[in-house]
């Protein structure tokens, strides 16, 4: 089972524009990438919501503390998309096709997609990498914008390494870079070459 984690909180000398202390966090499925459990504890700019789902996939239901929830095959939750979503073929795909999956969130199931946008190379901090890059469909929510409006860069390899992320927000916009990366299960072959 994976255990991911997603924190996510304003700069302290910005919290007086829109403080953002967020926290997700997914178990789901090493094999299947199926989520078991998924906990969503929010405050973003005075809004605030905490969220426990527990997924049956058997049953194929969503039980949270509003009631069960009847979900389709393959429901993901917000960060099993992210590992769903770099285990896709892309090979299969072509530039400006939609790959559909479904979303549980705030006791709703999202008709959602990704867009494939094709392969670019982006320069880190780390040199230069060959890159798939797409654009996940949003719900809207009190940060992100609803809509296609984030792009995603994943490593060109077997790893499909998250290395750009970058998006528009109430406030402003995101730009996550790779921090660092350890114990690959593949060589990172996407580099083109170091800084």
């Amino acid at each position: 089972m994976y255990h991911v984690v997603g924190d996510g909180k304003t700069n302290a000398k910005y919290d007086w524009i829109f403080k953002v202390r967020d926290r997700y966090e997914s178990y789901f499925d090493t094999a299947t990438l199926q989520p078991f459990k998924f906990i969503r504890n929010v405050d973003e700019g005075g809004y605030k919501k905490y969220e426990n789902v527990t997924f049956n996939q058997g049953a194929n239901t969503a039980i949270t503390t509003n009631g069960i929830f009847k979900v389709p095959n393959c429901i993901q939750d917000v960060l099993s998309i992210l590992y769903y979503a770099r285990n896709i073929d892309f090979n299969r795909y072509h530039t400006g096709d939609k790959i559909p999956f479904n979303l549980f969130l705030d006791n709703e199931v999202y008709n959602l997609h990704i867009r494939y946008l094709g392969k670019e190379v982006i320069k880190t901090k780390y040199g230069k990498f060959r890159t798939i890059k797409f654009k996940p469909l949003l719900v809207k929510g009190t940060m992100f914008e609803g809509g296609e409006r984030m792009t995603v860069w994943v490593s060109d390899d077997a790893n499909h390494v998250p290395l750009r992320i970058e998006s528009p927000i109430t406030v402003g916009s995101v730009k996550v870079d790779m921090m660092g990366y350890r114990n690959l299960r593949y060589p990172l072959s996407s580099m083109v070459n170091f800084r």
